[in-house]
């Protein structure tokens, strides 16, 4: 909390220097979004309180800056010993060392990643104030996405909206908020600004990007994506027609970049943010575990991330050859440990249970789970988190092995499909943005056919579909919710269909054990996907 109101205080006297008179900053951002339980304890709240009277007071002597800060209000009330709950996602107007007003969120979200119904009361009011001249109309996130909040903004006298956000990132969702932003400043009749939350959180990502349009929709002014800053903006009031809007308009950024920026952004925060001194990782020579290693390095720097080659009896020569050239191209600390010894000794003690049977997966997953022994003792002994290659694709249908790839403290491409992974690939040999090094996946990691190495010339579309069509089924059901029916009459091979589908079903199991990772589709394997084990559902 301290740090949270500090950032503020200081945001708010370089606004204040910079010409600002007003400040506003995302929602929640007194304690984060979203603090998910927390909100349910007392002590949270309170100390919630106090951060927003310690920025008050810290500011009182700018006596003509307004600043909107978000954060949690309100608790229980007992009512014939009935717990009757009050609590308010709220954004609270400072200015002279005082709360002058303080606006609770009237439409609370619960879905996707939403659990706002959880923990807070839909609020009642309305909040206009004025800031130089200006009337301004507080609204906060979800309520702008409904007609009657910012109707009744207006009504109060508001000639500003003023959005305080803390909104998730997916792919697409940028453009998303702000045609749905557009759609409001004209039904509204009002410009409107949007404020928005950067950073990483578990496994949510905020990529920033505030922006403000006219009163007609037109897109006035954007800061940058996934970056830090303050973005300013100016509010012009003519003699007649409603107040415009200026400032800085960033271009829009590719998709890949914004997907980029979205996993560097959080593996940084998850990393830095819960007090580790690094990361390790296992390189296996295969784009998976390549692409995982870019985004660290990119993430991290290149001293704080250690990769660690495990060989088995299968690993083939070029693996070994490619798996070197990436690390000497990341230039990260690069160690490799066979697990041919190791992997005989468990042999050797299951000879008498398996004696008379053909080798089959649970000979493929012992090597998996020696190396993730082995990965997660070299974390405990040195405390750097092993970061999880996993892919979409492969935690939908269970192409995984619990306690062997899935073992690990943070699973970064948990939500990227696999070809989005080869699509990413490509882009970062393609784009330095953040100076790391050029090219820095080996071509023929990304050309050659994806393997996990576990039999003798095994290839991943033995076992799987090919992954074109694999992931399109897989947004069909898992992230579109269409059924098996509706996904064969798209012209897919109900064969295809049935097998992918079963695998999503059978390996729930797996999913509920695998670590948190980050959240890139409007549709992951975390928060929004909560699916029974037991279930005897198709369709």
């Amino acid at each position: 909390m301290a740090g949270n109101a500090q950032k503020i205080i200081d945001a708010a006297r370089q606004a204040h220097a910079d010409g600002a008179r007003l400040l506003l900053t995302p929602e929640l951002s007194i304690c984060g979004y979203a603090a998910e339980d927390l909100f349910l304890r007392p002590a949270f709240i309170a100390a919630c309180d106090d951060a927003v009277k310690s920025v008050a007071a810290a500011l009182a002597d700018l006596e003509d800056l307004t600043v909107v800060v978000g954060h949690p209000s309100g608790g229980d009330r007992r009512t014939r010993s009935v717990a009757v709950q009050e609590r308010h996602n709220a954004a609270s107007v400072l200015r002279g060392g005082q709360v002058v007003a303080t606006y609770a969120k009237r439409e609370l979200p619960n879905y996707q990643v939403f659990d706002e119904r959880r923990y807070f009361t839909p609020g009642q009011g309305v909040c206009v104030f004025e800031c130089e001249g200006i009337r301004i109309g507080l609204l906060i996130c979800e309520d702008a996405w409904f007609d009657a909040p910012a109707d009744l903004a207006r009504q109060a006298g508001a000639e500003v909206l003023a959005v305080i956000n803390a909104s998730p990132f997916h792919a697409g969702k940028g453009g998303e908020r702000v045609l749905r932003m557009a759609d409001r400043a004209r039904a509204a009749g009002l410009p409107l600004v949007y404020a928005h939350l950067v950073g990483g959180q578990d496994e949510v990502v905020f990529d920033g990007g505030s922006f403000a349009v006219q009163a007609d929709g037109e897109l006035a002014a954007r800061g940058e994506s996934f970056r830090e800053q303050l973005v300013a903006f100016t509010l012009d009031k003519p003699d007649a027609g409603p107040v415009r809007v200026g400032g800085m308009l960033v271009p829009a950024r590719s998709a890949e970049a914004e997907l980029w920026d979205a996993l560097v952004l959080g593996v940084r925060d998850y990393v830095g943010k819960n007090g580790f001194p690094g990361a390790i990782l296992g390189l296996s020579g295969g784009i998976d575990s390549a692409l995982v290693l870019a985004v660290a390095v990119d993430a991290l720097g290149a001293d704080k991330v250690r990769a660690v080659m495990m060989p088995s009896p299968y690993t083939a020569d070029i693996s070994w050859i490619d798996a070197r050239d990436m690390a000497a191209r990341m230039r990260v600390r690069y160690d490799e440990i066979s697990i041919v010894p190791q992997f005989e000794a468990f042999k050797a003690s299951l000879a008498g249970e398996f004696e008379g049977l053909p080798e089959d997966t649970a000979e493929e997953n012992i090597q998996a789970r020696i190396r993730g022994t082995l990965l997660m003792a070299l974390s405990n002994k040195f405390g750097a988190i092993v970061l999880t290659t996993g892919n979409k694709s492969e935690m939908a249908t269970g192409y995984c092995t619990l306690y062997g790839d899935m073992a690990g403290g943070f699973a970064v491409i948990k939500d990227v499909a696999k070809t989005t992974v080869f699509a990413l690939a490509r882009w970062r040999n393609a784009n330095d943005p953040y100076g790391t090094g050029a090219d820095p996946i080996p071509e023929r990691i990304i050309t050659r056919p994806p393997s996990a190495e576990l039999r003798p010339d095994q290839k991943d579309q033995d076992s799987l579909p090919p992954y074109e069509v694999l992931d399109a089924i897989l947004e069909r059901y898992m992230e579109n919710d269409q059924s098996i029916a509706e996904i064969a009459a798209a012209g897919f091979d109900a064969a295809d269909v049935d097998r992918v589908t079963r695998l999503i079903r059978i390996n729930e199991y797996k999913r509920r054990q695998a670590p948190v990772g980050i959240r890139v589709t409007h549709r992951s394997f975390g928060k929004d996907w909560r699916y029974p084990i037991t279930s005897k559902f198709r369709a």
